[in-house]
């Protein structure tokens, strides 16, 4: 059983407790869909200020909408298409501070105003895209970047 706990501490302590509570609810689930739907959950219970947090998956070279937490979102993304498809395309993390100056910019949900999108990888391939957002502008900063993409590693062995 899941238990809510406060992330108290700093960044790093903070990013060791979320590593620790992914691994205890993915551990010995073999489900990628099972394990991306926990994962989104707890991403949307550890961090603040952000309005969606969900995963998009490489089918047919475009992204389709996976399992997410936040308001009804567009279901297909073109790759090289906003910032999912952009970070889909580049195999790079991207970070927006200001999605309304982002060239080609998706907007899903007319509340969001930054955004960071992780690539997601399975036996070396592109799996799909971590993509989350906040209604606040420049949410995202390094230290988020890297605690992310610690996750989404973790999270990697698990699909």
């Amino acid at each position: 059983m899941f238990k809510a706990q406060a992330y108290e501490g700093n960044a790093k302590n903070q990013s060791k407790l979320l590593i620790k509570q992914l691994k205890s609810l993915l551990e010995g689930e073999p489900n990628s869909i099972a394990n991306l739907s926990n994962a989104s959950a707890l991403l949307n219970q550890f961090l603040e200020r952000i309005n969606w947090v969900g995963f998009y998956l490489v089918e047919n070279n475009e992204l389709v909408l996976g399992p997410f937490q936040g308001l009804p979102a567009c279901i297909r993304i073109p790759f090289k298409k906003g910032v999912c498809g952009t970070a889909a395309a580049t195999e790079k993390t991207i970070v927006v501070e200001d999605v309304n100056a982002f060239p080609g910019h998706i907007a899903c949900d007319a509340a969001s105003q930054s955004e960071i999108v992780i690539p997601i990888f399975k036996n070396g391939e592109l799996f799909g895209v971590l993509d989350i957002d906040s209604p606040e502008k420049k949410r995202f900063d390094h230290t988020d970047q890297t605690i992310l993409e610690e996750f989404v590693r973790v999270l990697e062995s698990f699909l």
